[in-house]
Formats: structure tokens, C-alpha cells, sequence
């Protein structure tokens, strides 16, 4: 049954982030309302101003306040080198795990016919735009290893052969310090078919 009032409003809008169920945004909403009022004040303030002024980068796509975003105005980072993700989640985890000093392209989602996203939805009009002025030297692909972030890959991989940019996929495979008898079947074959020469 479901409560009504602020009370019961608070806990089902509490359910829209994802992991959180009934039982756990009960006991977010009670936390905040119990031993937290303040904490609560700043954070719906945060969203609003988050809501209003967070958009996305005219150049990348990613979330920015500004025009453009901090990493495609550093004059420091490559722009001949663009890793394309699927969402600005991905960018962030890039950008802080690996030596990256390209720029990103983020394409908010992956092609999946049945959900009705194809390329229009993923901006890849734009992304073709920067691929034939000629700025472009390599694209990392870096869309998850789905079914639709495969073809993600092979679209935009044929779309860059179309103008001369060659396209590299990342890895996937067996994760550092993973033990081979606990690794799923389709992981260890796509780790095994892409191995490559120890040097």
C-alpha cells in the first residue's frame, strides 16, 4: 500500500535513483527527515541549481556549466584524439584511471532499434561533422561491452573508415588480479581472441 502525503511523495520520488527500492528510500527519507534537516536543505538546493545550470558541452556532449567544458578548453589535451563513450560517467572514470589526453565524445546512450535510439539520438551527425575536418587522427572507441555498445563500436568504426580516421577498440577481458576458473565464458573467449604479443 502506498503512503500518501509529503511523507509518502519524498519516498516514492526517493525511487527514481537507481538501486534505491522502497525499503531504501524509506530509510533515506527518514534519515534526512530525523537526524539531518540540514544536510536535506543543501542537497535539494544542490539538485535545483544542478538542474538549472548543468547542460551539455557544445564540442563533447559531457555535463558542463559552461559552453564548452573544462577538458575540451585545455589547450594541453590532443584534439586529434577523441575516445568516445556512452555516457559522461565514463568519461570521468577515463579520465581519472588512465594517462588520457585527448578529448571525449559522449554519446548518451548506445543504437538500440527496439528503444527506438539510433544515430540521430546519438548526436553522431556532429561526431561526423569533426571527423571530416580533418582535426581528427584516431578514435578510441570505448562503448560497453554489450550487444549494443558492440554495435555502437562497429557503426561509428565504419563511419570513421568513411573518412580515413582510424578507430581502435579498448580491451576487454580478464580484469587485473581475476583468477580464469571464476572469469564468465564469453569474457575469457573475448579476452582470448584478443591477446597479443608480449614485448
Amino acid at each position: 500500500m502506498q503512503k500518501k502525503g509529503v511523507l509518502g511523495q519524498l519516498i516514492q520520488n526517493l525511487c527514481i535513483l537507481p538501486g534505491v527500492g522502497p525499503k531504501t528510500a524509506q530509510r533515506m527519507a527518514f534519515y534526512l527527515l530525523q537526524r539531518n534537516r540540514n544536510g536535506a536543505m543543501i542537497l535539494a538546493e544542490t539538485l535545483v541549481n544542478a538542474i538549472e545550470n548543468i547542460g551539455h558541452c557544445q564540442q563533447c556532449r559531457t555535463f558542463t556549466e559552461q559552453p564548452i567544458c573544462d577538458i575540451c578548453a585545455d589547450d594541453l589535451r590532443d584534439i586529434s584524439l577523441i575516445c568516445i563513450v556512452e555516457s559522461p560517467a565514463d568519461a570521468w572514470v577515463i579520465d581519472q584511471a588512465t594517462a588520457f589526453k585527448g578529448h571525449y565524445f559522449v554519446l548518451h546512450g548506445r543504437l538500440s532499434p527496439l528503444d527506438g535510439i539510433g544515430p540521430d539520438q546519438l548526436g553522431l551527425d556532429s561526431l561526423e561533422q569533426r571527423l571530416s575536418s580533418g582535426e581528427v587522427k584516431e578514435l578510441i572507441l570505448a562503448t560497453n561491452s554489450t550487444v549494443e555498445g558492440e554495435a555502437t563500436a562497429y557503426f561509428i568504426g565504419e563511419i570513421a573508415k568513411k573518412h580515413l580516421v582510424p578507430a581502435s577498440r579498448i580491451a576487454h577481458g580478464v580484469p587485473m588480479g581475476g583468477e580464469l576458473e571464476f572469469i564468465d565464458s564469453s569474457t575469457l573467449s573475448h579476452a582470448f581472441n584478443g591477446r597479443r604479443e608480449i614485448s
